[in-house]
C-alpha cells in the first residue's frame, strides 16, 4: 500500500478512528489493531510474504526470552548467531541468490567453462532489508545486555511490523520504540497537528519533487546516449533530488503518521544536501542506517579507536556493506566504494568531525566558503548517485564519460522550467528550516492563521494538481 495512494488516504483514518475512539481504553488491543493494521498494510502487495515477517518476529523474540535465563557465554553466542544465520538466510536468499549464481557462472566463463546455472525467479519481499536489521538490532542489543528482553509478544509483534515505517524505515531500535508499545499512549491535539503538518511536507516531496524529477531523470538515463554532457550532469541532479524527496519524503510520512498515534520515532534525514563535507552529508543521510552500521559493525571491528590502515579498512567495509544492503548489483557496490573514496581524505586528515553543527547556525545566508563547500559535496555526491541509478556498471561508465566531454559546455537539451522554480522553491524552504526535525515544523507557526492555511493550501494544491501525472513508487521499495 503506497502512502500517496487513495487506499492509505482511506486506510489510516478508519485505523485512527478504530484506535483513539474504539480501543483508547485498552493498550493490549491497540497493539493487537496495530499488528492487525500492520499486516494488511504489509499484505497489499503480497499476502504470501506475512509468513515471512511472522516467522522472523517469532524467532527473534524466542531467542531473546533465550538470552534471559542463559549466562553460559558458548550458548549466548549459539542464540546469537541463529538470529544472525536465519534473519541474513533470509535476506540473502531473496535479495541476493541469483546475483551470486550470476557471478559465479561468469567467473568461471571468464577461464572458459560453461555451466548452466540453477537460477530462480525470486520476488524481492517489500522492506525485508529494513524489518531484518530492526529485529536483528533487538537480538544483539538483548546479548550485549543493553536491552532487557521482552515477555510481551504482541508488543514485540507490533514494532517489528509497525505499519509506518515497516516497509521504508527508519529502522528504528528496540530502545527506543519497543518501550513505546508497554505504556498508555495519550492523544495529544498538538503532536497530532505536528505529525500532519510533516506527513503534508512528505507528500509534497515525494508527489510534487521527486515524482517530477523522477519523469525528466528517468528520461535521460534511458536515452543517456542522445543527450549532451551538459544535459546528463541536469539529469544526475535530478535523480539527486529525486531520491532524496522520495525517500526522505517516506520517512516525513512514516514519521508523522507515528505521530498520530502516539509514537515517536527517530528523524531520518536531516537536510543532507546542505552538508559541507561527505562526513557531515552521512551523518544527515539516512540516519538510521548509517547509525546501524555504525553501532553493529564499524565500532565492533573497532572503529576509529584503532590505527591509520585498519580505521581505512572499516571505512571502506561499512560503505561498500552499505552499497551492497542496497541492492544485489555491481553498480551499488562501487557506489559505496566511491563513497569511501570521498571519505578518506577527511579520515587521514582527521577532519571528518569538523562540521558537527548546523550550516549557518542563527544565520540566514551561508558564507562565500559554505556554498563552495556544498557545491563540492553536492556534485561529488550527484556523480556518486550516477551509479546508484545507472542499470549496470556499463552504463554508469558510459554517462560518467558523456558528463566529462566536450557536449558539458553545451546549454542542456532538457530545461523544465516550472520543475526548477518548484525546485527553488522547495530548498528555499528546507534552507529556512534546516534547524527543525522537517523543513516546515515551526515555519509560520507564529504568524497569521490565514497565511499559515494559505501556505498549507497551497502545498495540498500543488499535491492535487501533481498526483495524477506521474506516479511513482517509492524507490526505497526494492531495498
Amino acid at each position: 500500500m503506497l502512502f500517496n495512494s487513495l487506499d492509505f488516504a482511506i486506510f489510516l483514518p478508519s485505523v485512527f478512528i478504530l484506535y483513539w475512539f474504539v480501543f483508547k481504553r485498552n493498550i493490549k488491543l491497540q497493539n493487537v489493531l496495530l499488528i492487525l493494521a500492520s499486516y494488511v498494510f504489509y499484505g497489499w502487495w503480497d499476502y504470501r510474504f506475512l509468513a515471512l515477517i511472522i516467522f522472523s518476529s517469532l524467532v527473534d523474540y524466542a531467542i531473546g526470552k533465550k538470552l534471559r535465563n542463559e549466562e553460559e557465554p558458548i550458548k549466548r553466542k549459539i542464540l546469537l548467531w541463529i538470529s544472525i544465520l536465519v534473519n541474513l538466510g533470509f535476506l540473502g536468499f531473496f535479495k541476493y541468490y541469483n546475483f551470486f549464481i550470476d557471478n559465479f557462472v561468469e567467473a568461471f566463463s571468464f577461464f572458459g567453462n560453461k555451466i548452466q546455472p540453477n537460477t530462480l525467479d525470486i520476488i524481492l519481499p517489500v522492506g525485508i532489508s529494513f524489518y531484518t536489521f530492526q529485529t536483528l538490532s533487538y537480538t544483539i542489543d538483548v546479548y550485549k545486555k543493553k536491552l532487557e528482553p521482552t515477555d510481551d509478544v504482541i508488543s514485540f509483534l507490533a514494532f517489528v511490523s509497525f505499519f509506518p515505517q515497516l516497509v521504508a524505515g527508519p529502522i528504528e531500535r528496540a530502545t527506543n520504540l519497543l518501550p513505546q508499545f508497554y505504556i498508555k499512549r495519550v492523544f495529544h491535539f498538538s503532536a497530532a497537528t505536528d505529525g500532519c503538518r510533516q506527513i503534508l511536507w512528505g507528500l509534497f516531496k515525494k508527489i510534487v519533487i521527486a515524482d517530477q524529477c523522477a519523469v525528466y531523470a528517468n528520461t535521460i538515463f534511458n536515452n543517456s546516449d542522445s543527450y549532451s554532457g551538459s544535459t546528463l550532469f541536469v539529469g544526475a541532479i535530478f535523480f539527486a533530488f529525486q531520491i532524496y524527496g522520495d525517500f526522505s519524503g517516506y520517512s516525513d510520512i512514516a514519521i508523522g503518521t507515528s505521530r498520530l498515534f502516539g509514537f515517536s520515532l527517530k528523524q531520518n534525514f536531516a537536510f543532507p544536501y546542505f552538508s559541507r563535507d561527505i562526513a557531515e552529508f552521512w551523518r544527515r543521510w539516512h540516519i538510521s542506517l548509517s547509525t546501524w552500521f555504525r553501532d553493529y559493525l564499524y565500532i565492533p571491528l573497532g572503529g576509529s579507536q584503532v590505527g591509520t590502515w585498519k580505521k581505512i579498512r572499516n571505512i571502506f567495509i561499512i560503505f561498500i556493506v552499505s552499497g551492497f544492503w542496497h541492492g544485489a548489483n555491481w553498480t551499488f557496490i562501487f557506489w559505496g566504494f566511491l563513497n569511501a573514496l570521498y571519505f578518506l581524505p577527511l579520515l587521514i586528515r582527521k577532519q571528518n568531525r569538523n562540521n558537527l553543527n548546523i550550516i549557518a547556525q542563527n544565520q540566514n545566508l551561508p558564507t562565500f566558503k559554505e556554498v563552495f563547500q556544498m557545491a563540492i559535496t553536492f556534485c561529488l555526491t550527484t556523480l556518486a548517485w550516477v551509479f546508484f541509478r545507472a542499470e549496470n556498471m556499463a552504463h554508469a561508465w558510459d554517462y560518467i564519460k558523456g558528463i566529462f566531454s566536450f557536449s558539458f559546455l553545451s546549454l542542456p537539451e532538457v530545461r523544465p522550467t516550472n520543475l526548477l522554480v518548484l525546485l527553488v522553491f522547495f530548498i528555499i524552504v528546507e534552507w529556512i528550516g534546516r534547524c527543525q526535525h522537517y523543513a516546515i515544523e515551526v515555519l509560520l507557526l507564529k504568524k497569521p492563521r490565514l497565511l499559515k492555511w494559505i501556505f498549507y493550501s497551497f502545498l495540498m494544491a500543488l499535491i492535487f494538481i501533481f498526483s495524477g501525472e506521474s506516479q511513482q513508487t517509492f524507490i526505497y521499495f526494492q531495498f
